[in-house]
């Protein structure tokens, strides 16, 4: 660890009456097996701090919004999934604090990275509930995860796009989409794919991402813009 627990503590905002809590939240899995005196990692907060995470949201989302039930719960997910929670995470520096293995550090796959990052707030998350309880926990995923809801909600990142774009695309022209890989690139373990989204023989927009899926959201997000299509 290249910080110390007090200068996350400051980071957070939150002094920790228990701060092997939180020293255990930054634990990885692969960091006991170089280090057999630590006996706990942080998979059980992270499993607490998920739940925490999604009451948390829920609650918000149901106090705050009356719209319908499938509305909200593409919101939540938009909110509480791995790539917006490492985006949390990363802007309050947990890169920093994390204790991987060595191989793990050096690992430079992005979406392992991501993981790590959302699986380590999951665990600050549960470590915070523990030791601060249910308010402070709340006031830790107000001011972090759901303030990024009006960033969300004007990117209409919420939106299953491919679905979108199918379902937009039958309705004004009769024709399904097709998705191609362009381009693979880069070894097995760190992938990075271009993929085209077609009507027909006409391609209309080309997505990029770290697996076949996320290309083709990419370009279905793309494809969507270059339409205009709401």
């Amino acid at each position: 660890m290249s910080k110390n627990i007090e200068e996350l503590e400051k980071i957070l905002n939150i002094k920790f009456k228990n701060k092997e809590l939180l020293y255990r939240a930054l634990v990885h899995r692969s960091y006991i097996n170089e280090h057999p005196e630590i006996k706990h990692h942080n998979e059980r907060l992270e499993f607490l701090g998920d739940a925490v995470i999604e009451l948390i949201v829920t609650e918000y989302l149901f106090t705050h919004y009356d719209n319908p039930e499938g509305e909200l719960t593409n919101w939540r997910a938009a909110l509480v999934n791995a790539k917006m929670l490492s985006k949390v995470a990363q802007k309050l520096n947990f890169q920093d604090f994390i204790m991987l293995s060595k191989g793990e550090a050096n690992d430079n796959n992005p979406k392992a990275k991501q993981y790590i990052l959302a699986d380590a707030f999951e665990a600050v998350t549960g470590a915070i509930y523990l030791d601060q309880g249910y308010d402070a926990a709340k006031d830790f995923i107000l001011r972090n995860v759901v303030s990024e809801l009006p960033y969300i909600l004007q990117n209409e990142l919420y939106i299953d796009a491919k679905s979108k774009f199918q379902e937009l695309s039958q309705a004004k022209t009769g024709i399904t989409p097709t998705y191609h890989v362009l381009e693979e690139t880069g070894p097995d373990h760190n992938k990075h794919f271009k993929v085209g989204v077609y009507l027909n023989e006409d391609l209309i927009a080309t997505g990029e991402g770290s697996s076949k899926q996320e290309a083709q959201m990419d370009a279905a997000r793309n494809a969507l813009k270059i339409k205009n299509w709401k």
